[in-house]
């Protein structure tokens, strides 16, 4: 007897070989790799620039470091290097803890929550980024405060939603897992997180794989299921590292991203090994290992190249 998760990868595979046939200028373009710089730490930007432009990378996803007027990246010099290095910009990582917690019982927190916003679609439009990832609550906080999170969280959302819509980015709302957040785990809910707020034409997903394999019942059914919704995929394999070092299936994962038709513009995969702990915000402070991290973006896009060009020829 056939398992469950088999039946539904037999699904997909024999959904994206009819299409390739059907349709074979839909697997013209690859799909648009890239790099969350935050996972580098302390590293300089111009070191992470010139590794991701050898790995052979277009797009870099930035750390949204604008935590204060004196803190942070100043985007013109952010701009002229990642240009010097023919990289793109594809979105900002939003950071969220409880000191900047949209669905915060303390208002002075979600007010943080609202200026810290401000500042980071800023610097999002000023690098020329797509999206900005939000995080409806608190990473590192997975104990709710109370039962009105989700409402808290939306209103502060619908404080910051003209904003988005006047500098034309994607805010892309990220389901995290139990073990790091207290509220939106799934695709699903995203979904209803956006739906309920009054931004809902404008509003999008950033998928995590790492997140996916926890919370969903099938990731490439999950992925499907976005609808046209999900505009980032965060990457990393089932020990969140290295990708070809672990067990997630990645073919089905290629063949579920172009089924619906992820190899557009504005739609990313950006790689994020953070390792497996609870408090991965911790990373952000790292002395960076330079050959270690050499060796992880080598070996992470190069697996991943191959595998979709097995997938698509």
């Amino acid at each position: 007897m056939t398992q469950n998760y088999v039946k539904k990868d037999k699904k997909i595979k024999s959904k994206f070989l009819k299409l390739k046939e059907k349709k074979p200028k839909m697997f013209e373009k690859r799909l648009n790799l890239s790099w969350s710089n935050w996972t580098f730490g302390l590293e300089s930007i111009e070191d992470s620039a010139m590794r991701l432009k050898e790995a052979g990378l277009k797009y870099i996803e930035i750390h949204g470091n604008q935590y204060g007027d004196d803190l942070g990246y100043d985007p013109k010099r952010i701009k002229k290097i990642l240009n010097g290095y023919g990289l793109e910009v594809s979105g900002v990582c939003g950071m969220f803890s409880i000191n900047n917690d949209m669905s915060s019982n303390n208002p002075f927190q979600r007010q943080k929550a609202i200026d810290y916003l401000k500042r980071q679609i800023e610097l999002t439009r000023k690098l020329d980024g797509d999206y900005l990832l939000v995080v409806p609550g608190a990473v590192g906080r997975p104990d709710p405060y109370d039962e009105a999170e989700f409402e808290r969280s939306i209103d502060t959302f619908n404080r910051i939603g003209e904003l988005f819509k006047k500098n034309d980015i994607k805010p892309a709302i990220e389901p995290i897992r139990t073990e790091e957040v207290s509220i939106i785990h799934t695709i699903k809910e995203a979904k209803e997180y956006i739906y309920a707020c009054d931004y809902t034409s404008s509003t999008y997903i950033n998928g995590d794989v790492f997140h996916m394999q926890t919370e969903e019942d099938h990731i490439g059914e999950a992925i499907i299921e976005t609808n046209g919704l999900l505009t980032n995929l965060h990457f990393a394999d089932s020990n969140r590292s290295t990708l070809g070092s672990g067990s997630l299936d990645l073919d089905t994962i290629i063949m579920a991203l172009y089924l619906i038709n992820y190899n557009r513009d504005g739609c990313y995969v950006t790689f994020e090994p953070l390792g497996p702990g609870g408090n991965v915000y911790e990373a952000m402070n790292y002395k960076p290992n330079k050959r270690k991290l050499d060796m992880l973006v080598k070996r992470s896009i190069a697996y991943f190249k191959k595998r979709e060009e097995i997938l698509r020829n």
